[in-house]
């Protein structure tokens, strides 16, 4: 029997952290041996925030993948591409756009909110506004199944599976399935001011920051905020530094952690020097990884090429389907 499909994407706007780590990586990974995985490469996405500095983009692109092959996801059994490459995507996102009504995307609680706190670009765009039905062809070309995203995004796979809808509707045709939403776990890691982590916020610790970067880092970290004084009892249930504990520390020394935070034994310096050579000691196995494929990065563009050839097959045999259900011939 086949395995049934998802789909899923990273903008390439930077360097992965840990909240790519936790919050989409390791459960991409967890998934790729039931499902017939697709990910790939948001360059397009990139630009409805990036287009004044596209070079980021490029920077960045075979670097992102370089820390997925690291975090553990096999090219083996997953297909990675890149969006751009394969052009099919503009189109289908075209067409949808025809389709899909103005107050969905004007409702989408992930615009609202990222035009309130991104203020430092201008994101009243054409592009910015649009950035879920790109989303959609992107899902729907492959005839995803499922959608893994965390919370903040599964709006936008509803308006997909509703675009899904309306396009079949519209057109009496099953040309797309419509995705469920897989959700990812919810992270309980912030960012070092106990924001949501961001390379925007400037809060984020990186897969590939060494281990003296990691350290200052950590030491930044803001813990239990009612905690004043050493002397203070701490609530290790509030403080983002436990939950890295959590993850990284031995478990049997997290409980003992916890009890001297909570009876005034361990101040939040010394519980945070104990962290941090925790979490380097954690994600030495990635970097180890990540340093061996930095020196062959030719393999990883040659898996790229490989996954971009498989994406626009399938791409190409879905927008035959499209253009035969909206009845707009392929060739004149």
């Amino acid at each position: 029997m086949a395995k049934k499909r998802i789909v899923s994407g990273m903008r390439p706007t930077g360097r992965m952290h840990l909240g790519h780590l936790h919050g989409a990586l390791l459960n991409w990974k967890d998934l790729q041996d039931e499902w017939d995985c697709f990910f790939f490469i948001a360059d397009w996405h990139a630009l409805t925030s990036e287009y004044a500095n596209p070079a980021i983009i490029k920077q960045t692109t075979y670097e992102i993948i370089a820390d997925w092959i690291s975090v553990g996801l096999d090219p083996e059994k997953c297909t990675f591409f890149i969006q751009s490459e394969v052009k099919e995507h503009a189109e289908l996102h075209l067409i949808l756009s025809m389709i899909t009504p103005l107050p969905w995307l004007e409702r989408n609680p992930t615009y609202k909110e990222q035009l309130k706190e991104l203020t430092q670009k201008d994101l009243h765009t054409y592009g910015f506004l649009g950035y879920p039905v790109l989303q959609a062809a992107d899902i729907l070309m492959y005839k995803a199944n499922g959608v893994p995203v965390g919370e903040d995004q599964a709006p936008h796979v509803e308006l997909t599976r509703e675009i899904a809808r309306r396009f079949n509707y519209l057109y009496k045709t099953q040309v797309f399935p419509v995705p469920d939403v897989i959700l990812t776990p919810t992270s309980k890691l912030l960012g070092i001011d106990r924001r949501k982590m961001s390379k925007s916020y400037g809060n984020a610790i990186y897969l590939t920051d060494p281990p003296g970067e990691v350290e200052k880092k950590v030491s930044q970290m803001i813990t239990d905020p009612q905690r004043k004084r050493k002397t203070d009892p701490g609530d290790p249930d509030i403080c983002n530094v436990y939950f890295y504990h959590e993850i990284y520390t031995d478990p049997g020394k997290v409980s003992e952690i916890a009890a001297s935070c909570r009876a005034a034994r361990i101040g939040c310096v010394e519980c945070k020097k104990i962290m941090a050579q925790s979490l380097i000691k954690g994600l030495e196995p990635i970097r180890e990884k990540r340093r061996e494929l930095g020196a062959h990065m030719d393999r990883v563009k040659e898996i790229m090429v490989a996954g971009n050839r498989r994406a626009r097959a399938i791409a190409e045999s879905t927008m035959e389907e499209v253009r035969q259900a909206i009845k707009m011939p392929s060739d004149l």
